[in-house]
């Protein structure tokens, strides 16, 4: 069974007022070109469809046209959750006329295990759904303390029974997975992600993740990355389109997935050309630099944010002349002599302990970026120092 997991659509996002729906409409036709290149049989969306839970009447039906395609008409299974960006009732609205195309669209978290017939393999896929589990949700109150870290591990516990109690549910002869919208400890995140825990409050461990699942299909962070600690195989499919310049850079793709009943299953990343990048000029020979870059046609089919060193402040002539020669410049940021020394003065106090290691490691090693485990690592034994510390 080759299953393809994607999620964090967002669609009907902007950026900075742009509208981004041609964007994810050129995704959505290249995501249908892969399901039949790679011959895909069931499609996981693991939640965040739309970027507002009253998305514009645009974007839905991007949406429900796009299901049409993918499922091939009820030829091949569709399974989407909700995110914490989705209403739940309005996504599973139209789940009585979806099912009968063999899409399921599921808005609130259920134990049930939904039973999946793949009629392209003639074999049935278990799949454990958790759409977004909020306190609201979940229609519970998962602590009466307001402490953080009880909070924390109330609704760990939560997760992962809820996980426990539909794991029991999978069979030996059918393919088992698990699907879920929420922040895994350990995952690297972004400025374009809406915050879903109060701190760290709602956050789940890695290890809390089913290990009887073959595969967790995860939603919610835009970059793709593969959870290490997880004693199964656990993913975010990330966005397919930078959705903020945190994002600069990034290669977006879908995760395949091959599975069979009982085995351990092959993943790939399959990358993605869609949607215009996000590039950040920094111009520090000041406006004749951005003007030649104009001239050159640099990054012309981007969207752009633009940082000027400049000694005086820009003419309303240069403004209307940068933005004349490129429309997709969104911001246009001067950065005058005495801004340029105040951020050499940071403090290094101020940075981040696991950005001054990753500073240090790529000083001693010539330029070598550190491992995620080894960063890991390092903050966990500071932790534990800290702890001793405290305790003497």
């Amino acid at each position: 069974m080759r299953i393809l997991h994607t999620a964090d659509w967002h669609l009907g996002k902007t950026l900075e007022g742009r509208s981004r729906l041609p964007e994810q409409a050129q995704f959505l036709k290249e995501l249908l070109q892969i399901v039949e290149e790679e011959k895909v049989d069931v499609i996981l969306m693991a939640g965040d469809v739309y970027d507002t839970v009253n998305p514009p009447a645009q974007a839905e039906m991007l949406f429900y046209e796009s299901l049409q395609q993918l499922s091939n008409n009820g030829k091949r299974p569709v399974a989407v959750i909700a995110g914490n960006h989705d209403n739940p009732d309005r996504l599973s609205a139209s789940s009585p006329l979806a099912n009968a195309h063999s899409i399921s669209l599921l808005g609130y978290p259920t134990m049930d295990v939904q039973s999946i017939y793949v009629p392209t393999t003639e074999e049935t896929l278990k799949l454990a759904s958790l759409p977004y589990p909020s306190e609201s949700r979940l229609n519970e109150v998962l602590s009466e303390e307001f402490e953080e870290k009880v909070l924390r591990n109330h609704y760990d516990e939560r997760i992962r029974q809820f996980f426990g109690k539909m794991c029991e549910q999978f069979k030996d002869d059918t393919v088992n997975i698990a699907m879920s919208h929420l922040f895994v400890a350990g995952g690297n995140s972004t400025d374009s992600e809406r915050p879903i825990e109060v701190g760290g409050a709602f956050t789940v461990a890695a290890e809390s993740l089913p290990q009887q699942a073959q595969y967790v299909a995860l939603g919610h962070l835009h970059r793709p990355q593969t959870i290490k600690r997880a004693k199964t195989v656990a993913r975010y499919s990330g966005s397919p389109l930078s959705y903020s310049f945190s994002e600069a850079g990034y290669t977006k793709s879908v995760t395949i997935i091959d599975a069979k009943p009982g085995a351990e299953v092959e993943t790939k990343e399959v990358y993605l050309s869609s949607g215009k990048p996000l590039e950040k000029w920094k111009a520090t020979e000041g406006v004749q630099q951005v003007f030649g870059w104009l001239d050159e046609k640099k990054d012309v089919n981007a969207w752009v944010d633009l940082e000027i060193h400049v000694t005086h402040a820009l003419s309303m002539e240069e403004i209307h002349r940068i933005r004349k020669h490129h429309d997709g410049i969104l911001h246009i940021r001067p950065i005058f002599p005495e801004m340029a020394e105040e951020r050499k003065a940071v403090k290094m106090d101020s940075v981040p302990i696991e950005e001054l290691f990753i500073k240090f490691y790529e000083k001693q090693s010539g330029g070598a970026q550190p491992e995620e485990e080894l960063v890991r690592l390092f903050l966990t034994l500071l932790q534990d120092e800290t702890v001793k510390e405290g305790q003497a």
